[in-house]
């Protein structure tokens, strides 16, 4: 099987902000956004833009997402890439390696903890590196307690898809050093990624934004240029080597 390219060691490596661009034909709550992209030529977009990994749609009723995508979207540059979709089962996290993810999406309210650690151990296990998601302290809390060393804040509301600008803001400074933090959702602009920066995220998700521009090597540019405000050697996680 072929080695993982290192999806949370690009993102605690990158000297500013890190952006993992995100390749999403439609969403739940805003309908079609891009629905006929062409994911080599936007994946290719991404890499020219400074883009730091890939984040692919692979659930094909909500999100109009699928494996092809990833498959298409990975050959096409050299990042490391997650695949986004629900993971409810080990089938789901074998079958993200097996179509070639370097990552995988763990979702704190989309299972329970029991099964949050053998889907972790189960990645890590596998060479996947494992984005756990969460909303909010008591979420944080259960991904910790199983290991994470990459936490991603999602603002959006699962239920009402209502985005707090706020929540990463404050959820920032109760993630330790040592883990990866990853801010989701709901990031327009450069003034966005400058209010995450500076609450100490070494990443932001951007997908929304980045598919409905004219320009997607300029949008992500201009994202990617906000200097990053921490010190990042204590943000970094164990580095495993490339097999």
């Amino acid at each position: 099987m072929w080695p993982t390219r290192g999806f949370a060691r690009a993102l605690a490596a990158s000297s500013g902000l890190a952006v993992i661009a995100e390749i999403k034909r439609r969403s739940p709550s805003k309908g079609p956004l891009n629905i006929d992209l062409d994911p080599r030529l936007v994946a290719e977009a991404y890499e020219a833009g400074g883009a730091t990994c890939l984040s692919v749609l692979t659930d094909a009723e909500f999100f109009g997402g699928s494996i092809d995508d990833l498959n298409i979207a990975r050959a096409s540059t050299a990042l490391p890439v997650l695949r986004k979709d629900f993971t409810v089962s080990p089938h789901d996290v074998a079958d993200a390696r097996l179509m070639g993810a370097d990552a995988v999406l763990l979702i704190v309210a989309a299972i329970d903890r029991v099964e949050l650690l053998e889907f972790h151990e189960l990645a890590t296990s596998l060479e996947l590196d494992a984005l756990i998601e969460v909303h909010d302290e008591a979420e944080l809390e259960i991904a910790l307690g199983v290991g994470a060393t990459l936490v991603g804040v999602n603002q959006r509301d699962l239920v009402t898809f209502e985005v707090d600008h706020e929540r990463a803001a404050r959820m920032g400074a109760a993630i330790p050093d040592g883990v990866v933090k990853v801010a989701e959702s709901g990031v327009r602009d450069r003034d966005d990624a400058k209010r995450l920066a500076d609450a100490g995220y070494d990443a932001i998700l951007v997908g929304e934004t980045l598919v409905t521009a004219v320009d997607v090597a300029t949008a992500l540019r201009s994202l990617r240029g906000v200097a990053a405000s921490r010190t990042r050697s204590g943000s970094r996680p164990h580095a495993r080597p490339e097999t």
